[in-house]
């Protein structure tokens, strides 16, 4: 990628964007740069976005905080459990170290699988496709559907994607995963056959044998639905008498995260899931 400032940019945004990458890079805290500059990367389809992200281990943003505070950035965590940010005036970089639902949490096999790429004249890298469509495939708000975007990383990316990895990276989530490989052949029907037959295969025969089992007497009736929508499926959890999965141990959420991110729909309705609540400052990051 060029050097030269984006037409889409502002030029301070974009000496915002390279002074941050520039510190990140030079104090040798590891980071990779995800969002549009990934999503174009890996599928060749430009998409202007408001803010810039990047992905980094949770036992590292407290060096990160340091080093864009000392670039004189504001920091702040948004959501303890998953995001925090740097501002600039009315520029932003999002600090994202696991997901909204607390199960894409950022780990060293987003590392070892990186991208190197050069990102607004910057030697960087990349979260890998498959952690892409991992934390992208479970956003399912009324208001933002990432399907798309998985469908297109797909589309341009199938025969090199690590499929093993990918399907364990979903784990217990697999029907999360499934649905999205079954979208695929119905968006793209001359294209089925890129999505390995293994895969389907075998995601196939847990959808058969899981439907078969029987539920053990007394199980208890968890809704999932929270870890797709944090807005949606708040009747069920609240009315109709379903544990939530987030505070089961498939998630890494409490009962405070999910009062703060619920909270955060009143203030920014059901739109973008990197908005929401007021601000923790910078020394909640601990």
């Amino acid at each position: 990628m060029s050097n030269a400032c984006p037409a889409h940019l502002d030029p301070l945004t974009f000496e915002f964007y390279g002074r941050s990458l520039r510190a990140l890079v030079a104090a040798e805290v590891p980071f990779l740069v995800g969002g549009a500059y990934a999503f174009e990367r890996y599928t060749g389809i430009a998409r202007h976005t408001k803010d810039f992200d990047i992905f980094v281990r949770p036992e590292h943003l407290d060096q990160v905080f340091g080093v864009l505070g000392a670039t004189g950035c504001d920091t702040e965590i948004t959501f303890p459990h998953w995001l925090g940010k740097a501002r600039c005036g009315d520029d932003l970089v999002d600090i994202i170290f696991s997901s909204g639902n607390g199960v894409a949490t950022v780990d060293e096999l987003w590392f070892t699988h990186a991208v190197e790429e050069i990102v607004l004249g910057v030697p960087v890298r990349l979260m890998p496709a498959e952690e892409m469509i991992w934390s992208k495939g479970f956003i399912m708000e009324r208001e933002r559907f990432d399907g798309a975007d998985i469908a297109h990383v797909l589309h341009a990316r199938a025969e090199t994607l690590d499929w093993r990895r990918l399907v364990d990276r979903f784990g217990r989530h697999w029907r999360v995963l499934f649905s999205h490989l079954v979208l695929f052949g119905f968006i793209y029907p001359a294209e089925r056959a890129r999505i390995p037959a293994w895969v389907m295969n075998e995601l196939t025969r847990r959808l058969v044998r899981e439907t078969a089992s029987v539920p053990a007497a007394g199980s208890e009736a968890v809704c999932r639905g929270p870890l797709l929508s944090r807005a949606q499926y708040l009747v069920d959890v609240e009315d109709r008498g379903y544990r939530d999965a987030r505070l089961t141990h498939e998630s890494a959420m409490n009962e405070a995260d999910i009062q703060l991110w619920t909270e955060g729909i009143k203030i920014d309705g059901e739109g973008d899931p990197h908005r929401g609540a007021p601000p923790f400052p910078s020394s909640s990051a601990a």
